[in-house]
């Protein structure tokens, strides 16, 4: 019998409803899918990968990734020179990063988000987007209102990967994108439009020594450790 997965009611006494990620997972209530939020994350991303899911819009989570990612943060043209839904989709994944660090890393839930248990993040990746507009020449030149209109629609389509109603992790980026630095590239987007990286940290170091790697120059030859302050884990960039 169908139940819910935390107080285990079932129907018709209660209305279930799907996990918006993993499609499988049943709750009577936001507060209840809230409750076992932190032991239902550790499967949702896995379950999310069964058939019948969304597949990934290209085997890289975009239409046309580019070149030497980080010369382009550190320069500011991250964003420019993709495809639009390339530029929407990489806008929503660095909010819903950005999100899920601050409530990973620095204990807070991100007002408007859906770790306060609102029903998506619109409202809050409405105020991160007025943030990105507000920093001079990190959005491509084509970006207008409509465009912004688009973006949010995309968001808010719950075909996509990127729904503003499900949460993500590091993992799913990861996984996602087929990528184990593209995290970080997100990452860096966001303290460029916030001003700060997760738990308070300066990202400039690190950008300026993936830059140094992806140009061949002194950094290249050398091996540098990265520590996911989210789980301890040191990982090392050749």
């Amino acid at each position: 019998m169908n139940s819910c997965n935390t107080c285990h009611k079932a129907s018709p006494e209660v209305n279930l409803k799907r996990c918006a990620k993993c499609s499988i997972t049943q709750y009577c209530s936001r507060g209840c899918q809230k409750g076992d939020w932190k032991a239902h994350r550790k499967i949702c991303g896995k379950q999310s990968g069964t058939p019948g899911a969304t597949s990934n819009p290209s085997p890289k989570g975009l239409d046309s990734p580019i070149a030497k990612p980080f010369t382009r943060l550190d320069n500011g043209t991250w964003l420019h020179d993709r495809p639009e839904i390339d530029v929407y989709r990489l806008l929503i994944d660095a909010y819903r990063m950005h999100v899920e660090d601050a409530y990973e890393i620095e204990g807070e839930q991100e007002e408007d988000s859906i770790y306060t248990g609102a029903p998506n993040g619109l409202l809050g990746f409405r105020r991160f987007l007025g943030r990105v507009e507000s920093c001079r020449g990190l959005l491509p030149p084509w970006w207008n209102s409509e465009k912004r209109n688009a973006c949010e629609r995309l968001g808010m389509d719950a075909s996509q990967w990127c729904d503003l109603r499900c949460a993500v992790e590091k993992s799913d980026i990861i996984d996602h994108y087929g990528d184990s630095r593209f995290p970080m590239q997100l990452r860096m987007f966001a303290e460029a439009v916030l001003g700060r990286a997760p738990g308070g940290a300066d990202g400039t170091t690190m950008r300026k020594m993936m830059v140094m790697m992806e140009q061949g120059g002194p950094g290249a030859g050398f091996q540098a450790s990265s520590i996911d302050t989210t789980t301890g884990n040191v990982s090392h960039i050749h």
